[in-house]
């Protein structure tokens, strides 16, 4: 049957409707997951079209999937990140949603304070366990949509539920039937999408849900989880890795608006951040991640490389406000303790650093000789050095006119007889054996004791 595509505005076979195939052992696809190996990535050369939607947005599970990778946070403190998200997301809700836990006191209460502080964005949703108790807690709370868990590959299957494809499927609708009863939008996590049989299985059941959705009245959330990490960016490789292939078919097999459509990823193969915005290009409006990647493993989308590929990809800000995340990454090392990678791009301590002295030369030239873009307008980071035995003249007069924010003509040059002596003093800490780098307060008494009084922090 040929129908007129309300997206492409073109004539297109409609007959693509997948049936459930209910088999009777599980496919492990073990031709591309031979548990003993590298996972392969099969290609098939089939290109699907680039549709990246009007609108596109972050979605944030650092207060839930974040959280279970760390220590718990305070009330205090998740109060204090969902302010920053706010803050960070701008105006214009560019950080959508984050969501939150709702079983214990403690969740609760910080729902509760998150939410008296009457801010548009992020719109604070849940995740919870699929029973119709969580359903009428989180109507309770006031929260319009929650996530709930329908695993969809044949190793969370039949491997840990136990179940065949059509137990799942029903066990999955009586739960999102729950949802709908209880007035509450249930966004589905499908997890493992990426080792998952796509045709066997998960569109045939995304196709069950659009159907209910439709009988409710009420809109139902595609969240494809990329559990752990197999997608893959290329726009030709086969399914099931194929990230372009995932959100495609979603919304060609299975009609899933852009609007409804998120993608959750993990950096188990350094591809998290790639495979999010390859999820924005084919037609998903929103990518899920969490401040500094913090998750499970090696982590989820980090949150802040996201704002970054949206502006990339966008030409603006859209009113985000990126010296927010500086902000953010000083609050997780001071008030909770967490420990920020020294090279993690944007936030770590390396991240516009250097300690070559032919950079710090650049730098003291024109620093967007060696910095990605003016990090002191974008995220309140001027380009530093880090004093060593590679330093140079360059390096130390460099460290020297940022650590006092000197500008012309009270800069100084590499000339500068305290340059010199300075210079003299490093070569001679590494000729004695160090091995360190030499730390602000030990230049700041240097030049303290070489040029009394010279310099005002």
């Amino acid at each position: 049957m040929l129908e007129i595509s309300e997206k492409t505005n073109l004539l297109e076979q409609k007959s693509y409707k997948y049936s459930l195939q209910d088999v009777q052992k599980p496919n492990l696809q073990r031709e591309i997951y031979s548990y003993g190996s590298v996972p392969k990535v099969a290609f098939n050369h089939r290109r699907v079209p680039m549709n990246m939607p009007e609108e596109i947005w972050i979605t944030d599970t650092s207060l839930r999937d974040g959280q279970q990778s760390v220590e718990p946070y305070t009330v205090d403190q998740i109060v204090n990140i969902y302010k920053l998200l706010s803050k960070l997301g701008g105006p214009y809700g560019i950080i959508r949603q984050t969501e939150f836990f709702v079983y214990s006191k403690k969740d609760r209460l910080a729902i509760e304070k998150c939410m008296e502080l009457d801010l548009k964005f992020p719109e604070i949703t849940s995740w919870i366990r699929a029973n119709k108790e969580d359903f009428k807690l989180v109507r309770d709370l006031g929260i319009k949509e929650t996530g709930i868990l329908v695993s969809c590959s044949d190793y969370h299957i039949f491997k840990k539920m136990k179940m065949t494809r059509s137990q799942a499927l029903d066990h999955y609708l009586a739960a999102v039937s729950d949802a709908f009863d209880a007035g509450v939008i249930p966004r589905c996590h499908l997890e493992d999408i990426t080792r998952a049989d796509f045709y066997g299985f998960v569109v045939p059941f995304v196709n069950e849900l659009q159907s209910l959705s439709k009988q409710a009245g009420i809109p139902v959330k595609i969240r494809a989880c990329d559990t752990m990490g197999y997608g893959v960016p290329f726009t030709e490789a086969a399914m099931p890795r194929s990230v372009a292939g995932i959100i495609y078919g979603l919304q060609h097999y299975s009609d899933v608006p852009s609007e409804c459509l998120e993608w959750h990823g993990h950096n188990d193969f350094y591809k998290a951040v790639s495979n999010a915005s390859t999820a924005w290009l084919y037609g998903a409006c929103a990518v899920n991640c969490s401040l500094l990647g913090i998750g499970e493993r090696t982590g989820n989308i980090p949150l802040e490389a996201m704002v970054f590929e949206y502006a990339s990809l966008r030409g603006s800000m859209d009113g985000m406000d990126p010296t927010v995340i500086t902000e953010i990454a000083e609050f997780f090392q001071k008030d909770i303790g967490y420990d920020v990678p020294v090279m993690t791009p944007f936030v770590g301590r390396n991240f516009n650093s250097t300690r070559a002295g032919i950079h710090a030369d650049g730098l003291l030239k024109d620093a967007e000789i060696y910095t990605i873009f003016d990090t002191k307008k974008l995220l309140n980071r001027p380009a530093m050095v880090e004093i060593s035995k590679t330093s140079g003249l360059a390096g130390i007069a460099y460290w020297i006119n940022t650590n006092y924010n000197l500008s012309a003509p009270c800069e100084v040059a590499k000339n500068d007889p305290l340059v010199l002596q300075l210079k003299g003093w490093v070569d001679l800490q590494y000729e004695e054996g160090r091995q360190t780098m030499i730390s602000h307060k030990e230049l700041e008494e240097k030049i303290e004791e070489f040029a009394p009084g010279r310099f005002v922090k």
